[in-house]
């Protein structure tokens, strides 16, 4: 596994999961981050995907957590609210030091191609945790699994590239208690 992160790239990207929708979702996140962003994992996806899944989403959790160091200078909160046709989706989030995931979204269970939705919950789980940050995410409506789900990674992206943008009015760290 290897994943190598700059949050204040220019949505470069080069992604290698063994998973073609968690693929085509990190470079949703990449894109529309902005973030510079290359992910190269492999697994036992002949068993299922949702090890690689997991990896992926720890590691990308640890790239931003050492990507952002004491979190000085950043705006730390992030909110991005996304349509994909008939699917909308909310992203809110902490980078507070506090690891919490609120996953509220309505989607059917089943498969976006080999693609089991329920291992997006996973993924964010592991991503948050790693990233140490407070995450909501909400799809309150939408009927085609793949509209949810892009959905819910381009509000990521957004609330994420809002979170860790420069905030040249506070030098220091987002925090009355002076760290995060």
């Amino acid at each position: 596994m290897a994943v190598d992160l700059r949050i204040d790239g220019s949505a470069q990207y080069s992604i290698s999961t063994t998973v073609a929708f968690l693929d085509h979702m990190l470079e949703l996140l990449a894109l529309h981050g902005r973030f510079d962003l290359t992910v190269k994992a492999t697994g036992d996806t002949a068993v299922d995907y949702h090890h690689v899944v997991d990896d992926v989403g720890i590691c990308l959790g640890e790239a931003f957590k050492k990507a952002l160091g004491d979190k000085k200078g950043i705006n730390r909160y992030g909110h991005g609210r996304v349509p994909m046709d008939e699917a909308l989706a909310d992203v809110t989030l902490d980078f507070s030091g506090r690891p919490f995931l609120r996953y509220d979204v309505r989607v059917a269970k089943g498969r976006v191609g080999s693609f089991d939705v329920e291992l997006a919950e996973s993924f964010f789980s592991s991503f948050c945790t790693h990233a140490d940050m407070t995450l909501h995410i909400q799809a309150p409506y939408g009927k085609n699994r793949h509209h949810i789900l892009e959905a819910i990674f381009k509000a990521a992206a957004h609330a994420l590239r809002s979170a860790v943008a420069a905030d040249t009015r506070l030098p220091g760290v987002p925090s009355t208690k002076g760290v995060l």
